[in-house]
C-alpha cells in the first residue's frame, strides 16, 4: 500500500515537472516569435523608407540608374525572404549595402544634403537601423535562451518529445548592417 502511494506521488511529481518544462518551452518559443516579429516590423519600416530616399536622390542624381535598379532588386529580395532567418539576413545585408551606397552618392550633391526632406529621411533611416539592432539583440537573446534550454539535460528530453527545436540566430553582416556615417 505504501509503495503504491509513493509511486502515485512520484508520478504526480514527474507529471508536474513535465508540465512545467513543457510550459517553459512554450514561453521561450513565444519570446522567440515575438522577437522575430519586432525585427520584421523594423525591417519593413526600413524597406518602406528606402524608396523615399531613392526618390529624393533621383531628382539630383538621375544618372545613377544602376544603383537605383540594384536597390529595387535587393529590396524585393529582402521582402520576399520572409521568415527564413538565414535568407533574410543575407538579403537585408545586401539591402543595407545598397542603401549605404545610395547615401554615399548623396555626398556628391550639396543641394541634396541641404534638403530638409532628405535629412529627415536620413535621420529616420538611422533611427530604424538602431531599432533593428535592438530588436536583433533581443531576438538573439531569446534564441540563446531557447537553444540553451533545448540542449540542457533533462530539458532536452522534453524538448525532443514535444518537437521544441533549436531556433536560428539572426546574424546580419555587421559591417554592412551599420548605417553609414555621413557628415553633412
Amino acid at each position: 500500500m505504501n509503495t503504491v502511494i509513493i509511486l502515485i506521488i512520484a508520478a504526480i511529481v514527474l507529471l508536474g515537472a513535465l508540465i512545467a518544462i513543457y510550459n517553459k518551452f512554450v514561453k521561450l518559443r513565444q519570446h522567440v516569435s515575438s522577437g522575430w516579429a519586432d525585427i520584421d516590423v523594423q525591417l519593413k519600416r526600413r524597406a518602406d523608407l528606402i524608396p523615399n530616399l531613392v526618390s529624393a536622390v533621383k531628382g539630383y542624381a538621375a544618372h545613377e540608374r544602376d544603383l537605383f535598379t540594384d536597390i529595387a532588386a535587393t529590396r524585393g529580395k529582402a521582402l520576399a525572404a520572409g521568415d527564413d532567418t538565414q535568407a533574410r539576413a543575407a538579403a537585408e545585408s545586401a539591402l543595407s549595402a545598397s542603401a549605404g551606397r545610395l547615401l554615399a552618392v548623396a555626398e556628391d550633391y550639396p543641394e541634396l544634403k541641404a534638403s530638409q526632406n532628405f535629412l529627415d529621411l536620413q535621420n529616420e533611416l538611422s533611427e530604424t537601423e538602431d531599432k533593428i539592432e535592438m530588436s536583433r539583440r533581443y531576438y538573439n537573446g531569446t534564441v540563446r535562451n531557447m537553444n540553451t534550454a533545448a540542449q540542457s539535460f533533462p530539458l532536452n528530453i522534453v524538448a525532443g518529445l514535444f518537437g521544441f527545436n533549436n531556433a536560428q540566430y539572426f546574424n546580419m553582416d555587421h559591417g554592412q548592417r551599420l548605417a553609414p556615417s555621413i557628415d553633412l
